[in-house]
């Protein structure tokens, strides 16, 4: 499987923090925010990932991330010249997605919670369309997904001014290769955009898809205001203070995937130790088997993980 991380746009939400820098290279406590989204493919068993990005920062990821290799992935790099919805990232990444299954995230999105790393990886397997849905206070800023009384999707909406529920879709989302024909075949919206919700609703018709709803203990953050920013700063510093454990940390999740082994990790961590970053790895390093896990965490199980 595939995985894409969309990290174009002008971030303007984020003036004038973002005239110079792309909004996900931005700090969401003490990682760039595209770790965050790159950790939940990675927790997804994904290693092979393309980012897209605009002209101006592609060159600003390819320095902080390379070609993947030290964490055991292969990243690679596409330019959007000009943001035009989402279904344009499936265009663009036509020959990369080729004939296998993909997901598309955003680089502004942040998941936290214990199982969702079994959930993705589920995912990543099934042969159908599935993404995410989450109780939210304000819908109407979100595409809104309404189901019957048994819970099977009826209708989904890109921010309605009356929303049928309060089940917000989120930025995740995994798709067969059919999605990059879905893509081509889209008209733009009266926003002027093409919209991912036209995707899904697509997949609906085919009886294809699968919304599913992320536990109550499941936070989802986007962090694309100068408050959303902030708050996951917060969050993320709250409980990596009080766990002692880290989230989004994209070599922890590659080591505990068994994308890469100790030696390796201690590599990594070696210039990262002045920052506590470092000496973090190192540490996950001591504490693990000598040859380094060889499976996902989840059938470890040494304490709970979280992406």
């Amino acid at each position: 499987m595939k995985g894409i991380v969309l990290a174009g746009g002008l971030g303007t939400r984020l003036y004038p923090l973002t005239l110079a820098v792309s909004k996900q290279l931005m700090p969401v406590y003490n990682k760039p925010m595209i770790y965050y989204p790159i950790s939940c493919l990675i927790q997804a068993g994904i290693s092979d990932i393309l980012i897209i990005s605009t002209p101006y920062d592609i060159e600003l990821f390819k320095k902080l991330l390379g070609d993947g290799s030290r964490i055991g992935c292969s990243f690679s790099y596409m330019v959007q010249d000009e943001p035009d919805g989402l279904p344009q990232a499936f265009v663009l990444a036509e020959d990369f997605i080729g004939n296998e299954r993909v997901a598309l995230i955003l680089g502004d999105n942040l998941f936290y919670g214990p199982s969702l790393p079994d959930l993705f990886q589920t995912c990543s397997s099934q042969d159908r369309a599935t993404v995410f849905a989450v109780h939210v206070t304000d819908p109407s800023a979100y595409g809104v997904v309404e189901f019957d009384k048994d819970f099977n999707v009826k209708s989904i909406e890109e921010k309605p001014l009356k929303p049928k529920s309060k089940f917000a879709l989120v930025g995740l989302y995994f798709f067969d290769s059919d999605v990059v024909g879905i893509a081509k075949g889209l008209k733009k919206s009266a926003r002027g955009e093409y919209e991912i919700i036209d995707v899904c609703s697509e997949y609906l018709k085919r009886d294809k898809l699968d919304v599913k709803i992320l536990d109550r203990g499941t936070a989802w953050l986007d962090s694309g205001t100068f408050a959303s920013l902030m708050q996951a700063s917060l969050f993320v510093q709250t409980l990596e203070e009080r766990q002692g454990i880290m989230v989004g940390c994209i070599e922890e999740n590659a080591f505990r995937m068994g994308f890469i082994h100790q030696d390796q990790l201690r590599k990594i961590a070696a210039p990262l130790v002045k920052s506590g970053y470092g000496k973090y790895l190192i540490e996950l390093a001591d504490n693990a088997d000598s040859d380094g896990p060889k499976t996902p965490l989840k059938k470890q199980n040494p304490k709970p993980y979280v992406v």
